[in-house]
């Protein structure tokens, strides 16, 4: 659950930024993986779903709530749920987002994936509220989409359009799927970062899955990734220190401190500090309070690199693809990045390339996909080869050969260097364009 700033323990010097990273490893047999999944909720003819009214998603988690979940209140409304270690929450769009618990293998966090999206499908439904695949709303005009209330959003939402031109357009239409995992030690998790950060525009091609915008294709075949270039550079992107030798903690910590703030928060209230970096905040406060590993922990949240570190690594960088590709993101990750050798072989194939390649790269795939090449060569020909690294790296870890099947609709597609949005774009043709059929055939299958 969301519950910025609740740990008041002053931080008193950079070290101490430092060790929180370092206090988030673990030994290897201790290794988790989670799955974080977004899902756009339309009505049957692909119309926005409200927050209100009998109908609408506030209606849906009431219903969840019957079924042992404990809500989150914000000024009188539900913004998040949570069961055991399950959590539901609610983002700005109206995208419900699935945040499972970190367990052993990815074949555990698909179970747990599909277990959830049958139960909110299974409640949805007699409310005409359908959750579809893809990174991107496919039907309606940004203005369509109501803003759910939730106070950090209405903070990020005055924000974001002063640092970027589609701001507004991530928060309330953009889905993503992300993986998260474990570290050993500062040095593995620095590997672990720099190789993530490398793959990851390639994870965005084999992932693309929003090639229609406004009832027609965009011309991109991830749209998503196209919206985040124009964000806010200064925390989203590659991380370009992390390609350099010695990269570690402290560079991550120096990073997120230039970083301005979106907030600070005390008793569950929201403050604008007008863009204050944290390390401004970090040295002199604001208005007579002063900076706690609760602040440093939220200021974290709201760094949107394609990896992000928190006491674990998050991979962030995937289109919300349809659910055999969202389940088995974290087995592609856990694959490449768990294993060593895998890690090490993984990395081999795009060791070459300049920070300036790796930024084109970011650039052209939302168009290109796995048409961009790196290095002179095509992602399309690198992508079989990561799926065949994963598998062998997945080989070597507790409960790995069961996730291996994971891979199979990843390596199938890689295999006709296609993603998912070209089946999409197919099925778009194929039906015209008819809102009402793209529901019934990009509606998540919880099977």
């Amino acid at each position: 659950m969301d519950s910025p700033g609740s740990r008041d323990e002053s931080i008193g010097t950079i070290e101490k930024l430092i060790q929180y990273f370092r206090d988030g490893a673990r030994p290897p047999e201790a290794f988790r993986v989670g799955i974080e999944q977004e899902k756009l909720a339309v009505r049957s003819d692909g119309t926005a779903v409200p927050q209100d009214g009998p109908d609408g998603i506030a209606e849906l988690l009431r219903k969840l709530e019957r079924r042992g979940f404990v809500a989150q209140i914000e000024d009188g409304r539900a913004i998040a749920l949570g069961r055991g270690q399950d959590r539901i929450t609610l983002e700005p769009g109206g995208q419900l987002e699935f945040s499972g618990a970190a367990l052993r293998t990815a074949i555990d966090c698909r179970a747990a994936l599909v277990a959830h999206v049958r139960e909110v499908s299974e409640l949805g439904r007699p409310l005409d509220i359908r959750f579809i695949s893809g990174g991107f709303r496919p039907f309606g005009r940004l203005d369509d989409v109501p803003w759910f209330a939730k106070r950090r959003y209405v903070v990020m939402r005055d924000f974001l359009p002063r640092v970027g031109r589609l701001g507004h357009e991530m928060m309330k239409r953009t889905a993503t799927v992300q993986a998260n995992l474990d570290f050993a030690d500062e040095d593995e998790a620095a590997d672990k970062m720099r190789t993530a950060l490398a793959l990851s525009p390639l994870l965005t091609a084999m992932f693309a899955s929003s090639p229609i915008s406004e009832g027609k294709p965009n011309g991109y075949l991830s749209y998503r990734a196209a919206v985040w270039l124009e964000v806010d550079e200064a925390r989203c992107g590659i991380l370009p220190f992390a390609f350099k030798p010695g990269f570690g903690f402290r560079d991550y910590v120096e990073w997120a401190l230039d970083v301005p703030m979106f907030f600070l928060v005390r008793d569950g209230r929201y403050h604008p500090v007008g863009g204050m970096p944290f390390r401004r905040f970090f040295v002199e406060g604001w208005n007579g309070e002063t900076a706690t590993i609760g602040d440093w922990e939220t200021h974290l949240s709201t760094l949107f690199p394609d990896v992000r570190l928190k006491r674990y690594i998050e991979v962030r960088g995937a289109d919300a693809a349809p659910l055999p590709f969202a389940a088995g993101l974290g087995a592609i990750w856990r694959g490449l990045l768990d294993d060593r050798s895998a890690r090490q072989a993984a990395f081999a194939l795009v060791a070459d390339a300049s920070v300036d390649e790796r930024e084109r790269l970011r650039r052209e795939v939302p168009r290109a996909g796995l048409a961009a090449r790196l290095s002179g060569r095509l992602l399309s020909d690198l992508a079989p080869e990561i799926c065949h690294i994963a598998r062998q790296g997945l080989a070597g870890l507790p409960g790995g050969v069961a996730d291996q099947v994971l891979l199979d609709p990843l390596a199938e597609l890689a295999a006709a260097r296609r993603c998912p949005a070209d089946d999409m774009l197919d099925t778009f043709n194929s039906v015209g364009g008819d809102a009402a059929k793209l529901v019934d055939a990009w509606e998540i299958d919880p099977v």
